[in-house]
């Protein structure tokens, strides 16, 4: 790597977990990657609802990294204690607080605004990390539950 290259975030994982996916990404990715974590997460044990609901979640985010977090992110897939564990890493310049803490289903007919609302409806749990060098988002889906039924 050069000093001209962007450095991907750190991130630090517990050393047990059973990293499954780690790669950067653009536009041209997304597909790939997306196939990629359907095909790490079935592998994982999450099937039906769970896996369909958990790669949606995750495509909703690797989208928002490329159109919003300066046209490419990092990803990480891996498995602990029963759960899966996604983390989506861009280095845009932030969501804002308001937009953040708007947790209100966005209306029928708005065109976007939909990305993190659905990753925060179809995963069990998420956090974000946002400021003026970039965004993580770390979602997380039980691979125990036999179908994943959104809140």
């Amino acid at each position: 790597m050069t000093n001209a290259e962007p450095h991907a975030p750190r991130t630090v994982v517990p050393i047990e977990p059973a990293l499954l996916i780690t790669e950067a990404f653009d536009q041209a990715q997304v597909t790939e990657i997306r196939h990629s974590v359907t095909s790490c997460a079935h592998a994982s044990g999450l099937t039906g609802q769970g896996l369909d609901d958990f790669v949606l979640a995750i495509n909703e985010l690797i989208t928002n990294a490329v159109r919003h977090g300066g046209g490419r992110g990092w990803l990480r897939l891996w498995q602990e204690s029963g759960a899966l564990v996604c983390e989506v890493s861009d280095h845009g310049h932030g969501i804002s607080p308001q937009r953040l803490g708007d947790r209100s289903r966005p209306a029928p007919d708005t065109a976007g605004g939909w990305g993190l609302w659905l990753a925060r409806e179809l995963s069990d749990a998420m956090e974000v990390v946002t400021g003026t060098a970039g965004t993580t988002v770390r979602i997380t889906t039980s691979l125990t539950a036999p179908n994943h039924t959104p809140r």
